[in-house]
């Protein structure tokens, strides 16, 4: 890693870690041996044990995908946040729990949200549906399954239990791909999930806002709600870096053709020019970013068998399937059939570095070493 993609300490988003903790506490109980995934994952059994200590948000996500894989469970974040009690939330739950109806208790958990997982930012609007919205910062989205899943899911059981009620979104959208989901994972939204979307998002209907809270404390509310507002005002911000802003703002573009700098730049709020300086500050640049993103996403891709090699050149922002072929075989000198059918764990390309628009890096057979860097979020 080049010295100006090192991320500074103080930049690095932390999490109170309770993801995680359930996650080994699930791997443990599965007879999973916990150890070498939480190194692999950056992480040690004192952070894990310690329920004080904050993890990196990036760690966290690294260790519910090592778990995910090892258990099989491809909605490890939805089946956590299903079996958890949803006070183990901490003070989001109590914070919310005490409010007055639903629509208070939303915004409250929007507002206060930052100070328990740097990594996600959730914004909450009330129009014609209450709609809860989650933004990944200074954290690759790409990375990502488990944890958006289980914040989704945790918030809608959280939701049900405050108000009592049996409450349906009207939308569930997230930014990841998936293929099959099963008919449980549907009946505990219940209503249709869209992936593969240009947001993280959940809606309910407005009128839902209204509904009242069995354990609403003004007294209480009031109490949180001046302590935390103390904490957010004492709270230094971090910086994010430009190149994951770009990246997470590329994901939800790349299936409709629109991964172009000025699209980027436009919803970033700065002119190209601007963008262009600012990666450039950082070593990186666009195109650059664009091709190890996509680099990235194909690997992915390609491990889900029955993924079309057509869908994914869509997915991945290529009009036709050479497209794709051209790229894998500059990225790695060989096609995507060929990276596919390799055995599993065979290394596909020079994994330290990424690949090089170029097409000059001199190629390398090493294995990936993961050395990526998060109460329950």
């Amino acid at each position: 890693m080049r010295e100006s993609e090192r991320p500074q300490l103080n930049s690095i988003p932390t999490a109170g870690g309770g993801i995680a903790r359930a996650a080994v506490a699930f791997a443990c109980k599965a007879q999973i041996p916990i150890e070498p995934l939480l190194h692999k994952a950056g992480l040690t059994l004192e952070q894990i044990n310690d329920p004080r200590a904050r993890i990196p948000v990036r760690s966290q996500i690294d260790l519910l995908n090592l778990i995910a894989e090892e258990s099989s469970d491809e909605f490890l974040g939805v089946h956590l946040a299903r079996d958890i009690d949803p006070r183990e939330l901490g003070f989001l739950y109590y914070v919310s729990a005490s409010s007055q109806c639903l629509g208070d208790a939303l915004k409250r958990t929007a507002r206060y949200s930052k100070l328990q997982n740097e990594g996600v930012e959730i914004t909450y609007r009330e129009g014609k549906f209450a709609r809860i919205a989650f933004e990944y910062i200074g954290v690759p989205r790409r990375l990502d399954r488990h944890q958006i899943e289980f914040f989704v899911a945790i918030l809608l059981r959280a939701c049900r239990q405050l108000t009592g009620r049996q409450l349906s979104p009207t939308t569930v959208a997230f930014v990841h791909r998936r293929g099959r989901v099963p008919a449980e994972i549907r009946s505990f939204f219940g209503v249709d999930i869209a992936f593969n979307s240009s947001a993280d998002e959940v809606t309910f209907p407005n009128k839902a806002t209204a509904l009242e809270i069995a354990s609403a404390d003004p007294y209480l509310n009031s109490l949180l709600v001046r302590y935390f507002d103390e904490a957010l005002a004492a709270r230094r911000l971090r910086s994010s870096f430009w190149r994951l802003k770009v990246e997470n703002a590329i994901v939800p573009l790349l299936p409709h053709g629109q991964a172009q700098i000025g699209e980027v730049a436009r919803q970033l709020g700065v002119s190209r020019r601007t963008l262009a300086r600012r990666l450039a500050a950082e070593g990186q640049s666009f195109v650059k970013i664009l091709d190890r993103l996509r680099f990235d996403l194909a690997q992915r891709y390609l491990r889900e068998r029955e993924l079309p090699l057509a869908e994914i050149a869509w997915l991945l922002g290529y009009r036709e399937t050479a497209a794709l072929n051209h790229a894998f075989k500059r990225w790695c000198g060989r096609t995507p059939t060929e990276v596919r059918s390799a055995p599993a764990g065979a290394p596909t390309a020079d994994q330290k570095d990424g690949p090089d628009p170029s097409g000059t890096r001199k190629r390398s057979t090493r294995l990936h070493k993961i050395t990526t860097v998060g109460t329950l979020t």
